[in-house]
């Protein structure tokens, strides 16, 4: 069997896992369940590479540090393809296809949401191969997950006869449903849609162009027409943006005569909601689950994610959820809330909906420690070989005190090298830039203390990561 391509999608938001996911670190990046996000784990479960073939990575802009970074830290290397604005699922398959296929055009494509959590690794594997082959003969094969119960929050699929072993034609899609709906759906052996398809690259972009032969055509100009930046590809902006805005669902899989359907076994969440984090997680014989610090005492069924010590006494059916700037406290059951909620902050302009007190940038982080009239103290950490840009400020000036490791520090003309416990200030104005050029992360205390501490108050002059 020729190898797959896996086309993993990672551009998502998820606004119901507020307040651990953010706008700028969506959930598909961050540890919700262990040690790793669910976009490495989707990586390392399409990693065989007598099964798989290199990855391609399609994500927004914005994401695309953090995609190198996880994707370095498994020792996993991949294609990383940039969309330059949002356009929902359809064109993003249509280009990453279109990519693939410019090396390969029968090449067989598996596209995987970043965002999934699949336990049954075996179960897995055997069902892509079984849609390969059908895939390999022109079928556009999805996976039907066997539902485990009546979910009103997933899309179905009515599954047809078996034309082949383990392949089922698909007899319709059908939108998520009310629950005495969906218990007639699992009654009728209806599958969830798990939004993971496999096909040949040649037949999908045929097909697709049956329905929207312009988003096609734009989507394979953005291709030919794509740059390299520090190693991503990046589309073409105005191609692309001439991409008609559409899930792949509607743009070809309810429409196309091709859809097939393997129908799976695999322990599959798409990991959507607070209540999906409490269905996966460890439990008490009390039905609570604790991701950090949590004591129950006559509490049940509830979710508990926090840094700090939660207690909940006498209470069932809620979720806790905190973070360093944050915290929600919900009924489990009214979890479909979360999104309208984040939605009314956003239009607060709230900015713990788009960052965490952490926030990630290409060279590290820095997270806000305390701030008062006319000053702010950060916590900054720079990766090895991570360097900021050349810069300066016209309404701050700043102290620095490393922490640990080794900075080299810029400032106008002079440069110096500060170990642990040295410290040097920049006064306001002046032109400076900071660098790690050791091996361990660099960590430092920044002192600002001026008129105006904003972000927006940073004047680029150099930078390595092609900022604006």
């Amino acid at each position: 069997m020729t190898r797959v391509t896996p086309l993993i999608m990672c551009g998502g938001a998820g606004t119901r896992l507020w307040p651990a996911s953010r706008e700028s670190a969506p959930k598909q990046f961050i540890n919700l369940l262990g040690a790793r996000s669910t976009f490495q784990e989707t990586v390392l479960r399409v990693a065989d590479p007598t099964l798989f073939a290199r990855p391609v990575v399609i994500t927004n802009a914005e994401y695309r540090h953090m995609v190198s970074d996880q994707l370095q830290a498994i020792g996993i290397q991949a294609d990383i393809l940039l969309e330059p604005a949002r356009r929902d699922s359809g064109p993003a398959i249509a280009a990453a296809t279109s990519f693939i296929a410019s090396n390969q055009a029968d090449a067989t494509v598996m596209v995987l949401a970043a965002d999934h959590i699949v336990r049954d690794q075996n179960a897995f594997r055997a069902a892509t191969r079984v849609a390969a082959e059908a895939a390999a003969g022109g079928a556009i094969v999805t996976f039907g997950i066997v539902p485990d119960h009546p979910a009103t929050g997933y899309g179905y699929i009515a599954r047809g006869s078996e034309t082949s072993p383990g392949i089922h034609v698909v007899e319709a899609f059908v939108e998520k449903p009310d629950a005495a709906t969906a218990r007639d759906y699992v009654e009728r052996g209806y599958l969830w849609n798990s939004g993971n398809f496999v096909f040949r690259a040649d037949a999908m972009l045929e097909e697709y162009s049956r329905f929207d032969p312009e988003t096609v055509k734009a989507a394979g100009e953005a291709v030919a027409r794509s740059t390299r930046d520090l190693g991503w590809v990046v589309l073409d902006e105005e191609a692309f943006s001439a991409c008609t805005a559409i899930s792949i669902d509607f743009a070809v899989m309810e429409k196309s005569d091709r859809v097939a359907v393997v129908p799976v076994e695999m322990g599959w969440s798409d990991v959507g909601s607070w209540h999906a984090v409490w269905e996966l997680s460890d439990k008490d014989s009390e039905g609570n689950a604790a991701i950090g610090d949590a004591i129950f005492l006559e509490a049940r069924n509830n979710l508990v994610s926090a840094r700090n010590l939660v207690c909940l006494v006498g209470v069932d059916n809620l979720a806790v959820i905190e973070t360093d700037d944050a915290t929600l406290v919900f009924d489990r059951s009214r979890g479909d809330s979360v999104r309208a909620l984040v939605k009314d902050l956003a239009s607060q302009g709230r900015k713990e909906v788009v960052e965490h007190m952490e926030v990630f940038r290409p060279w590290g982080s820095y997270q806000r420690v305390d701030m008062g009239e006319r000053f702010q103290v950060k916590r900054i950490v720079v990766k090895p070989g991570g360097r900021l840009s050349l810069q300066k400020h016209f309404h701050r000036a700043e102290h620095w005190v490393v922490v640990r490791g080794v900075a080299l520090v810029t400032i106008e003309e002079r440069e110096l090298v500060l170990r642990e416990n040295e410290s040097t200030y920049i006064p306001q104005g002046a032109i400076h830039r900071l660098e790690n050029p050791g091996k361990i992360p660099l960590e430092l205390i920044e002192v600002q203390s001026g008129s105006y501490l904003g972000e927006d108050d940073i004047i680029r002059i150099e930078d390595v990561y092609n900022r604006k």
